[in-house]
């Protein structure tokens, strides 16, 4: 029987153990599971980062804290009894100290989870802040102070504030604890009082349950309660005889306490004169003059009063005063009420008259600071004569400029690569990215996008989604300028495997294991084999090569199947012992799991080498850069950059599709933030000089970023304050009419393969044109550069301001008026197809801007769109052909678009598969008909204000032919 007991003691002992372990492995499993994550990437450095910091300021934190906490009770507690005479305790004095303890722990506790939760990364910044070399204008601090210090100490100053109360808080509870266990018996002075109130009737209050209970002996002895009102309240003078006594017995507490909390009010109020850089109430962002003149001071004023009030509440403590305590806190209301009522009238009836001369200082602040905030100060401004003299063999010679006009758009390209090239269902291009690669030799822009697994579409078992349908396969390559004879993306690198027309594009490791869609978890090594890619009607299976993943160990299994929450990752004899779990696939997720306090930009991909990799771009911010308009103000749009008004793009981060590697470049050494972030994480970033030539070749400057600085510039291009308080030379982003609907929307930036004026060589280059505001016609253009040493490097084109330039908007308006082009549109309407407007290409050339616009035709719901026409403008004059090739012989006169067509033999600015062939003689064909039917149109249309209406009824019929044709042939 005992044994049968000890073995019964034992299972439950191994049982209660198992349990603990479980629920310790739950609680741990997120924690270990991610550091051997950030172990198998080599950045256990930036995984410790946090705790250590964390460490490094919690433990002194909650140590200090509690002792203080004790020596502050304990001293409370000698004071209580000193001063009262208590009835028997009911508790001794160890308990006693026990709950002091646990107090003072508590509260150390909670103040240290805030002050480690909000200090922790700005105490990184304060230590490792890098100098900007700049001060502000107003105290003459280095950036550096506002940008990596001044949040660290605003936040100290709460935790300080927050302790103080913390403290009253543990103060009035122990009090409370003390009266409960040590009931006083008499206090000082109140016997008389005591007398008078057991003469007097009680009066039950609340039904006698609330005053006459425990609670109101407590209040009681408080001198807050007793009988008499809806607490049982003492007469006045009782009570506040009482107080008095016990606002004595912790005088010297709450005297420390009160003079600290308005030290720290002093200290909140000066380190509000800074936050006054920040300010968006008058005419400048930054602190203007009623902020300087008036605010500042008043701070200044509380700042001296805040000293003055913890003189005279320790004076009033000593004196029991509780009048001369409240005198100058009151007085402090006062100032900061007349103050705000000081500013307003400063505001309305000094500055308001007399704006632009009051505010002229703070105006050039804001202009200096801000475009040094965003890298504008530094932009090359160029007089462009806009001529319109363009000949023939300015064309030929500008031709690696002309054949890189891009005609194809994204959307069209994207719906074109999913429609032909996903060759399964669970296949999937998610995007589309513009790049520049060496195509047979030519420096040229191209499309290219990623065929990645949806996860969504393979079939959802365990086995399936991971370990067998475990990656993608390959990329589509198209060249951005070249269509087919139908229309459609003339693709380079297409199928699966993949199958290159590019000499010096051949890739030799086309899976994708880590992309924008990949969001579950894998194991690779396992005995079920991956699925690589569909060969006729069968599949070819793979093994994963690379060293990517943790080990599937016993203890390994049993954490990321609590993870996970999957048992099959504990039981599923699948998985071996070489087999290995990948996570964090999803390379958007991937980089905000390393580095959250980067933001970042849609990946795209490169090829280099034959091998696929993710380039992110990443940017440093800062909401604190003084005088700087927040970019939020200048685009209208917080989704990405938020409330920052100091951005910079001084990171990259390179994905390699296969192994996961994922590495960040410092490419932007002189941006403070991006080197503070070096110094916090030192194994982190690399140099700039450690990025793979093949790879820096394909950097970008991101369009988001150029985006932002577009919309600063067309404020802040100009630098005489007077102009700028006056508005007289403002802009806006030019206006295009897009798509089906022919929508006018802010014209986005391009990026574009081009020969700048002044250069010998085409190069990767963004741009986006500018109006005047409220105008159409065309101001100014910025350009970033992207390549080699010029990289980051803005130019802007200045126009003649006493010329008119056609904007894109006119232009579009021009198209949309041509009698030609506007009867296409109708016809093909009317046969029911749709057509859409591509993007406005702005072009300079030589002296001289030229447009670009593809038109796109979609036949039925079920086709795809083609480009069908391109758009020509230039000099006042129209051209609208089938091929740009076309569209420059009857611009600039018959064998300019030969130098195009020299490469094209079809004329077609694309080379037509021997596949296509027969697709494209019927493609050709309905060209010929729209033309015919175009042509009948306009002669019937004569024919009727001739008043032959022989003819016109014939042309009429011709027509109705025509149309009846060309619906056949479309549907």
């Amino acid at each position: 029987m005992n044994n049968t007991k000890k073995i019964q003691k034992i299972l439950i002992g191994v049982i209660v153990a198992a349990v603990v372990l479980i629920a310790i492995l739950a609680g741990l499993s997120e924690f270990i599971t991610n550091y051997l994550w950030f172990k198998d990437l080599g950045y256990t450095d930036v995984f410790w980062k946090q705790l250590l910091t964390q460490l490094k300021i919690g433990l002194p934190t909650v140590i200090v804290l509690t002792a203080l906490g004790i020596f502050y009770l304990k001293a409370l507690r000698k004071g209580y009894f000193k001063r009262l005479t208590t009835e028997k305790p009911t508790m001794g004095s160890k308990g006693q100290n026990r709950v002091g303890y646990g107090l003072s722990f508590i509260a150390a506790v909670i103040v240290t989870y805030m002050a480690i939760t909000r200090l922790w990364f700005e105490s990184l910044k304060f230590s490792n802040g890098t100098s900007f070399d700049l001060a502000d204008p107003i105290f003459n601090n280095d950036i550096s102070f506002y940008v990596f210090k001044l949040q660290f100490i605003n936040e100290l100053n709460s935790i300080v504030i927050m302790t103080i109360i913390a403290f009253a808080a543990i103060t009035f509870l122990y009090y409370f604890f003390l009266i409960s266990v040590a009931r006083p018996s008499t206090v000082e002075g109140a016997a008389e009082t005591e007398e008078e109130e057991e003469e007097a009737p009680r009066k039950p209050a609340f039904g006698g349950g609330f005053a006459n209970g425990p609670l109101g002996d407590i209040l009681k002895n408080l001198g807050l309660g007793g009988s008499g009102d809806a607490f049982g309240a003492k007469s006045k003078s009782s009570s506040q005889s009482n107080f008095r006594e016990l606002l004595h017995i912790a005088s010297k507490q709450i005297t420390m306490l009160g003079i600290l909390f308005f030290l720290m009010v002093g200290v909140r109020y000066f380190l509000m004169q800074f936050d006054l850089l920040y300010s968006g109430n008058g005419v400048v962002v930054g602190a203007g003059f009623t902020d300087i003149n008036i605010t500042l001071w008043v701070y200044r004023v509380i700042i001296g009063l805040s000293v003055v009030a913890a003189i005279v509440f320790a004076l009033g403590m000593r004196k029991k005063r509780i009048k001369t305590m409240l005198a100058v806190p009151v007085l402090m209301i006062i100032v900061g009420l007349l103050g705000s009522g000081a500013s307003m009238l400063v505001q309305q009836l000094i500055v308001s008259p007399d704006e632009i001369n009051k505010e002229k200082d703070y105006l050039g602040y804001n202009i200096e600071y801000t475009q040094a905030a965003y890298d504008l100060q530094d932009v090359n401004v160029t007089p462009f004569p806009a001529t319109n003299d363009l000949t023939s063999e300015d064309i030929v010679s500008n031709i690696d400029t002309i054949r890189n006009i891009r005609i194809n758009d994204y959307d069209p390209t994207k719906v074109f690569y999913n429609s032909t090239q996903t060759i399964r269902q669970y296949y999937t291009f998610n995007d589309v990215d513009v790049d520049r690669y060496m195509i047979n030799g030519e420096y040229t822009q191209t499309f290219l996008s990623a065929r990645e697994i949806d996860e969504t579409k393979i079939p959802q078992t365990w086995v399936n989604q991971h370990l067998q349908y475990t990656h993608g396969y390959g990329i589509t390559l198209s060249r951005v300028d070249k269509v087919t004879a139908s229309g459609q993306p003339d693709i380079m690198i297409k199928d699966i495997p993949p199958v290159s027309s590019v000499d010096e594009i051949n890739i030799t490791r086309p899976e994708l294991y880590f992309g924008e869609l990949q969001n579950e978890y894998i194991l690779t090594n396992t005995s079920e084999k991956e699925f690589d890619y569909p060969e006729g009607d069968t599949n070819v299976y793979t093994t994963y090569e690379g060293d990517t993943g943790i080990h599937m160990n016993f203890f390994n299994r049993l954490l990321f199947a609590i993870r996970e929450r999957s048992m099959k990752l504990f039981v599923s004899s699948n998985i071996t012992n070489d087999s290995k779990i990948i996570i964090n696939r999803n390379i958007n997720e991937r980089v905000q799991q390393i580095m959250p306090y980067l933001r970042y930009s849609a990946p795209y991909m490169v090829t280099v080498e034959g091998k696929l990799y993710w380039i992110i771009d990443a940017y440093t911010t800062s909401n604190f850069y003084p005088y700087s308009e927040p970019c939020a103000l200048a685009t209208g749009d917080t989704s990405l950059f938020g409330a920052a008004n100091y951005v910079r793009n001084s990171v990259k981060v390179v994905i390699d599709a296969y192994t996961g590697d994922t590495d960040y470049y410092l490419v932007d050494e002189s941006d403070p933030v991006a080197n503070t972030m070096k110094r916090i994480y030192p194994t982190l970033f690399k140099a700039s000089t450690e990025m793979p030539e093949g790879i820096r070749a394909h950097i970008r400057y991101p369009n988001d970023l150029f985006n932002v600085q577009a919309n600063v510039y067309k404020k802040y291009h100009v630098n005489d304050y007077r102009v700028f308080y006056q508005g007289e030379d403002r802009w806006d982003i030019a206006n295009e009419k897009l798509g089906a609907g022919e929508k006018e929307v802010v014209m986005s930036p391009n990026y574009y393969v081009m020969k700048l004026p002044g250069e010998k060589d085409v190069e990767f280059i963004n741009s986006i044109p500018f109006t005047p505001m409220n105008k159409v016609n065309m101001t100014a253009l910025l350009i970033a550069r992207n390549d080699g040493d010029h990289y980051g490097q803005l130019l802007l084109l200045q126009l003649p301001k006493g010329k008119i330039v056609m904007g894109p908007s006119q232009i579009d308006a021009q198209i949309a008026q041509d009698t030609e082009i506007s009867q296409n549109f109708a016809l093909w309407q009317n046969s029911g197809s749709t057509y859409s407007r591509g993007n406005m290409f702005v072009i300079p050339i030589e002296d001289s801007l030229m447009y670009v616009e593809p038109i796109y035709l979609k036949a039925s719901d079920s086709s795809l769109p083609e480009v069908k026409r391109i758009v020509l403008y230039y000099g006042d004059k129209i051209a609208y052909e089938e091929t740009l090739a076309k569209a420059l012989d009857s611009m600039f006169g018959n064998g300019t678009g030969d130098a195009i067509a020299a490469t094209d033999p079809t004329g077609n600015q694309g080379e037509v598969d021997a596949g296509e062939e027969e697709g494209d003689q019927q493609q050709m064909t309905t060209d010929q008909l729209i033309r015919e039917i175009t042509d009948t149109y306009n002669s019937a249309i004569e024919a009727q204000r001739a008043g032959d209406w022989a003819k016109y009824g014939e042309e009429m019929k011709n027509l109705k032919e025509y149309i009846d044709q060309l619906s056949k042939m479309q549907s």
